[in-house]
């Protein structure tokens, strides 16, 4: 027998367990299978597990819930390729959510996916793990991370993957990390420019929008859009605008030349091949509005630069612009507005824009689109300002009554640019007196009103424009501007302060109404800014001299000085030297007040009162505050009035006068003795050949009319004030005709000599000095030897102890006159 030999296999080992299935239908079982020392089982756990996410998005947050995150962030660095794919899978599909994203931020995974771009590493790997970036690279934190942990380069590297899911994903990521400035500059050095133009021709539309807008991006940079030329991107964009196949990419692509147009040496490379033609052919053409709005807003954007808007001139893109006008689309007419607001600014696109482009804009000034009719209307003003032209074919178009709608528009910016074009359509005569005859001045007291700063500097300058009209500043008092225009002087903003000084300098040129300024406070207020030297300027300080120029009542009360342009006319009063925020009283204010021992106002009217009987007062002690209107006989009413019968007067009961009196319109009383004076001295000083021999005699008719020549010595025995006293308490009134004074002290006499210089045509000064002193200054030319004229000579006039002696100005005589 031969021995028998054993067959089959081995029986295993005794310490060896049985292989074991198990299935689990819970998630949270799978969840702890992830500690396994098993390589199969993590294999199959992650696989299962990605699978559970993949469903809908509750079951990740399950899965966060269970810790799955913190097991599979370990997994990460698995030895095993499998496991680790699946890991990077699970992570993948999970970032999606917002609560995954913010753990996985926590967990700080960004260096772990980072490590998973190497080349060596497989594709799914690749696609889990750009995937996962993308998802969390919309975040800022994460986005810096990415940039310190060297997570630029594998993307770029990663965009000429054979797998269309790792270029999608590794541009999506990379597109978002370039939203930061900081990382345009670092994938430019790293020249992502040719992978970017590569995947223009993918087949995935979906990446060629994001290589689009990528571009767009990056392309902001003027060292990317050198770059971008340099590696023949423009004819690459220029090929997607001429294939109709790509319609769709056609509005990113505008978006990238766009960016384009603002680098002078880009625009003129596209411009000599024939680029921009094409461009603007393209966009002539084109009916899509997204399109046409980019267009515009990239035309906007490059015109800021003179050169650009001269390449753009060339390339004739107003036609363009002026027929997005007409289009149905309120986005792309804004759009179109601001584009030609800003081409404006080259003279020959601002001729071809105005004769063509006016008539249209005008006619969407009556749009209902608030911020339509705001880009319209700032258009208008860069159409018009430094244009005449412009401005006149406004007018034509019959621009005015919408503008003036305009005015009450909802927005600031519309309101401050209608105002704008107002202003530059009343430079020429016949378009201002259309505005005004519409009312300018009535609608500007709504953007007076205004709290907007820009508003506001626009009105008061309105106001400005159009107040050398006197109607329009009728127009303005009546309607209560100039309240709101003082107001206005108060403002913080500086240039609104400077506007509403400048309107007042203009406003102020009359007399109603530099009083009514006056009266509300403006005269107090530019006292106030011109002691600040923060807020005093040229502007300010002319306001407070064109104010005082007429009221110069006011202004020799407060300044103590009128110059020989400072004509004194009827109506002026002296009522001394008033400190600065004491209020100024009028004459009619200072009528009503008691007799007072208080110096005397001396009052100029040699006007005669039609009202009135023109005969001399026979008794002086009749009171000159008020005159009945029932006291008031017209003269010489004609002889139809003559020949009929004399009415009986009834008597008025006391109860009745005192009505009378109370309800009587105060009026300043003639001065008939001063009239006398005017006409006397007329006779005396106009047939004198030379001014210095006027001046002289009048010196001399002042002296003789207020009580003669007084020694130096016997000045203190003068006794004019006693005199004073008499007369204002024979008027019962503090306000003294100055024709009434027959003793005058320096500053009666200075004043007479002023006001009778004035009306024949003799300039002098008025100078106000300290205790009861005044002087007049004369300048006089005279004659050298040899007959030639010397510059002219300043002299001050002795009107009181030697009348008719000139003491040079600066000499020791002229202060002695003047202070001793």
């Amino acid at each position: 027998m031969g021995k028998k030999v054993k067959t089959g296999s081995q029986d295993p080992p005794k310490d060896v367990f049985d292989p074991l299935l198990i299935e689990s239908k819970a998630p949270a079982t799978v969840v702890l299978m992830l500690s396994s020392p098993e390589n199969e089982i993590l294999a199959k756990a992650c696989n299962a597990l990605y699978k559970f996410a993949s469903k809908d998005d509750g079951n990740k947050l399950v899965l966060l819930g269970l810790g799955a995150l913190e097991h599979l962030h370990k997994l990460l660095s698995h030895e095993d390729p499998l496991i680790r794919r699946n890991a990077i899978m699970v992570f993948g599909i999970m970032a999606s959510n917002n609560d995954v994203k913010k753990v996985l931020r926590e967990l700080d995974v960004t260096n772990s996916l980072i490590s998973q771009l190497a080349p060596e590493e497989d594709v799914v790997i690749h696609e889990f793990a750009t995937l996962c970036l993308a998802y969390m690279a919309a975040e800022y934190t994460t986005k810096v991370k990415i940039f310190e942990q060297g997570g630029l380069e594998p993307l770029i590297r990663l965009l000429g993957s054979p797998d269309p899911d790792v270029k999608k994903n590794s541009l999506e990521c990379i597109y978002l990390l370039v939203q930061d400035f900081q990382n345009r500059a670092a994938v430019r050095e790293l020249n992502v420019i040719p992978p970017l133009l590569g995947l223009l021709e993918s087949e995935y539309p979906v990446i060629q929008l994001l290589a689009l807008q990528t571009l767009e991006l990056i392309s902001k940079d003027r060292e990317t859009r050198i770059l971008l030329g340099e590696n023949n991107g423009l004819d690459c964009l220029l090929n997607i605008l001429e294939n109709n196949e790509l319609s769709d990419l056609h509005i990113e692509t505008l978006a990238v030349l766009g960016n384009c147009f603002e680098d002078v040496a880009t625009l003129q490379q596209i411009q000599l091949t024939g680029g921009l033609k094409k461009i603007v052919s393209f966009l002539e053409t084109s009916t899509v509005p997204d399109i046409q709005k980019n267009a515009a807003k990239a035309i906007t954007k490059a015109a800021y630069d003179s050169e650009i808007r001269k390449i753009l001139h060339w390339g004739e893109v107003e036609k363009f612009l002026l027929s997005l006008l007409e289009t149905n689309n309120d986005e792309v007419k804004v759009a179109a507005s601001q584009a030609i607001s800003a081409m404006c600014e080259n003279m020959d696109s601002k001729c071809v824009l105005g004769l063509q482009g006016i008539p249209q804009l005008v006619q969407l000034l009556s749009s209902d689109n608030e911020e339509l009719k705001e880009a319209v209307v700032t258009a208008l003003t860069n159409l018009t300002t430094g244009s005449p032209k412009n401005a006149s074919v406004v007018a034509e178009a019959e621009g005015i009554q919408p503008l003036m709608n305009t005015l009450n528009a909802q927005r600031d910016g519309a309101i401050s640019n209608a105002i704008a074009v107002l202003i530059n359509l009343s430079l020429q005569e016949p378009s201002r007196v259309s505005i005004q005859n519409c009312g300018i001045m009535r609608a500007l007291v709504g953007p007076l009103r205004s709290t907007n700063s820009q508003v506001q500097s626009k009105a008061a300058f309105a106001v400005a424009a159009f107040g050398c009209d006197a109607d329009a500043r009728a127009e303005l008092r009546d309607v209560g501007g100039l309240e709101l225009l003082v107001a206005l002087l108060q403002s913080k903003n500086e240039e609104v302060r400077r506007n509403a000084c400048w309107a007042v300098t203009v406003c102020g040129s009359d007399e109603p109404t530099a009083v009514e300024l006056c009266r509300l406070g403006a005269l107090d207020i530019l006292e106030e800014i011109n002691l600040s030297t923060n807020r005093k300027n040229k502007f300010s300080e002319a306001a407070l001299e064109k104010l005082l120029d007429n009221n110069l009542c006011q202004k020799y009360s407060l300044m103590g000085y009128l110059s020989s342009n400072n004509i004194i006319t009827n109506g002026f009063y002296d009522c001394g030297q008033v400190k600065h925020g004491e209020k100024f009283l009028s004459l009619e204010e200072l009528s009503k007040q008691e007799l007072t021992d208080r110096r005397a106002i001396i009052f100029i009217n040699a006007k005669p009162q039609e009202n009135v009987v023109e005969e001399k007062v026979q008794d002086e002690s009749v009171p000159v505050s008020r005159v009945s209107s029932k006291e008031k006989i017209r003269k010489g009413k004609g002889k139809k009035e003559e020949e009929k019968p004399k009415e009986v007067t009834p008597v008025a009961t006391p109860v009745e006068e005192e009505i009378n009196i109370e309800n009587s319109q105060w009026v300043p009383p003639p001065d008939f003795i001063l009239m006398d004076y005017i006409n006397d001295a007329s006779k005396i000083i106009l047939p004198l050949t030379t001014t210095r021999e006027q001046v002289v005699a009048l010196a001399q008719f002042v002296a003789d009319k207020m009580g003669g020549p007084i020694e130096r010595e016997e000045l203190h025995n003068f006794w004019w004030e006693l005199d004073m006293s008499k007369i204002e308490f024979g008027l019962k009134s503090n306000i003294v005709p100055i024709g009434k004074i027959k003793r005058g002290s320096f500053y009666h006499r200075a004043l007479l000599f002023k006001v009778l210089a004035d009306r024949n045509g003799i300039g002098c000064t008025l100078v106000r000095g300290m205790y009861n002193r005044a002087w007049n200054e004369v300048k006089l030319v005279e004659r050298s030897p040899k007959g030639l004229l010397l510059p002219p000579q300043e002299y001050v006039v002795d009107v009181m102890f030697e009348p008719g002696r000139l003491l040079k100005q600066g000499s020791a005589k002229a202060d002695q006159y003047k202070y001793i």
